[in-house]
């Protein structure tokens, strides 16, 4: 009885320290949450950054930004490495930068084109920073324009850009989402170049980060996505938009849905298929030492539109539209590839897919890969589907027309 008296609180004792969970607790009120970071080149610096925070007690239930304050604060500091500027920034903040919740960040044209491999790893190596975090490269402005810019749908004006890229993933296929870990992955591998999806704003641009903007139902300056930013050895060299953007996302068989139009009766994008799936499958097969590659994909789709007149009811004239829409995606992914083989920079992975077929001719061929994948021979197979023609079987030209 007497040994327990002496065991217990010596157990006790020897405990305490190890039950101390909040030895590294930070309060709420002495954090500045960072949640988008805007690198540009600096004046006297290597670096300007911009941190976008939170203002906490303006994001609240059934604000916008207008009616208590702005949502966000804007600060600038400036660096020759990304932890000088965010050090030099307590100088103007009276906060800790805590960066657990960003969500963004974004980077100058001018930025990319010197490269990305002088800032690729403070992202990378801080704890506090997710590398799930979205990357994107701002045209033809300054990255602190873009991280000021606030949004009318969103309290956040981030979650506008995050938002947008998920969405026009989903819809529309020429973007889809490319944080810090994706971007690695593409700069380390041989066999494939990252690419980063390019935004720009539109309109009046001195209206952005103005709080009266936020009070009218048409907004002066537009934030937009706008094509995939093409890198190469960390290094931007060039842009990819529009169709051959979606052709990008095609071939690397991250295509949720899009729209493809095609002719009909001598009228221009007379009728569109809306796309409800899609599978991207990339073989290569060895011809005299060379690879060649070859794209195929299936797809199904529904007639969301046909402004001419058209049977639906038709196996023959479904089928003829099923054709149409074969040759239309694969003239289309064919001039990705081409676009791609100007700028020497595989964004679509086709090194990978060599070195996983063959193991000793990619050694041969992974020092110049750039120059091979130039002249690579492509084919592309594609069979497409129509699965539904909507709620109107048939369109009311049929009967306009008589």
């Amino acid at each position: 009885m007497m040994r327990k008296i002496f065991v217990i609180p010596l157990l006790v004792v020897l405990l305490l320290p190890i039950l101390s969970a909040c030895w590294n607790q930070k309060e709420l009120t002495d954090l500045a949450f960072v949640m988008a970071m805007g690198i540009d080149k600096g004046e006297h610096k290597k670096f300007d950054v911009s941190f976008q925070i939170v203002n906490p007690g303006n994001v609240s239930s059934g604000q916008n930004g207008g009616g208590q304050g702005l949502p966000i604060a804007v600060y600038k500091s400036s660096g020759d490495t990304l932890t000088e500027a965010a050090r030099k920034a307590t100088k103007k903040i009276s906060r800790r930068l805590y960066y657990a919740h960003t969500n963004l960040i974004v980077v100058s044209e001018e930025v990319a084109r010197n490269g990305l491999l002088d800032i690729i790893d403070a992202l990378d190596r801080d704890p506090e920073f997710r590398t799930t975090t979205e990357l994107v490269v701002m045209r033809g402005g300054s990255a602190e324009l873009l991280v000021s810019a606030l949004a009318n749908l969103d309290k956040m004006p981030v979650n506008k850009i995050t938002k947008e890229i998920k969405a026009t993933e989903a819809m529309f296929g020429e973007n889809m989402s490319i944080n810090i870990d994706y971007f690695l992955e593409g700069l380390v591998s041989k066999g494939k170049e990252p690419i980063v999806n390019g935004f720009k704003i539109t309109g009046n641009k001195d209206m952005v980060g103005a709080a009266n903007e936020l009070q009218h139902t048409r907004t002066e300056a537009v934030i937009a996505a706008d094509g995939l930013a093409i890198f190469k050895k960390g290094k931007l060299v060039g842009w990819i938009t529009r169709e051959k953007a979606r052709g990008v996302i095609w071939i690397l068989d991250r295509i949720k849905s899009t729209a493809v139009n095609i002719d009909w009766n001598g009228k221009k994008d007379a009728i569109t298929m809306a796309l409800l799936r899609s599978k991207t499958k990339v073989s290569v097969k060895i011809k005299n030492e060379k690879p060649v590659i070859h794209i195929a994909i299936e797809d199904e789709g529904w007639i969301s539109e046909a402004n001419t007149n058209v049977d639906l009811m038709n196996p023959t004239e479904i089928e003829k539209i099923d054709r149409l829409i074969e040759k239309e995606i694969k003239r289309q992914i064919l001039a990705t590839v081409k676009e791609a083989q100007k700028m020497k920079a595989d964004i679509l992975g086709f090194g990978e897919s060599v070195h996983r077929k063959d193991p000793k001719l990619w050694n041969k061929l992974k020092e110049n890969w750039g120059d091979h994948f130039a002249n690579l021979e492509v084919t592309v197979e594609v069979n497409s589907f129509t699965r539904r023609e909507g709620i109107r079987t048939k369109p009311f030209w049929s009967d306009f027309n008589k």
